[in-house]
């Protein structure tokens, strides 16, 4: 059974950073385009990041310019870098195939807080 463990979340002040880190239970990212996912307290599930196999890399537009996609095939691991926090940030951070096709994992809280 594929699982996707994501970790790396915390409390952070506006315009701290946070690498978030998705691991899986199998070697799905070679073939597999992966995304980043978020959930902001009362609202939907929403599309942060993704890329196409480990080439190109797309953006929300809310997040563009400050947060970094990346993978390491090697480690069945993605990142995802985040500078410049915002307090609209705050959420739980999930990772999934792009599009989602995989169960979803627990996601890792992410908190911006003065």
């Amino acid at each position: 059974q594929v699982q996707l463990v994501e970790s790396g979340g915390g409390l952070v002040q506006p315009g701290g950073s946070l690498r978030l880190s998705c691991a899986a239970s199998r070697s799905i990212f070679s073939t597999n385009n992966l995304g980043w996912y978020r959930q902001a307290p009362g609202k939907e599930r929403a599309w942060v990041a993704s890329d196409i196999r480990g080439g190109n890399t797309f953006y929300s537009d809310s997040v563009k310019g400050r947060f970094t996609f990346s993978r390491d095939n090697a480690k069945n691991t993605v990142y995802l870098q985040m500078y410049n926090l915002k307090l609209e940030d705050t959420a739980v951070y999930y990772c999934n195939t792009a599009p989602v096709t995989l169960p979803w994992g627990q996601g890792t809280q992410v908190t911006v807080s003065s």
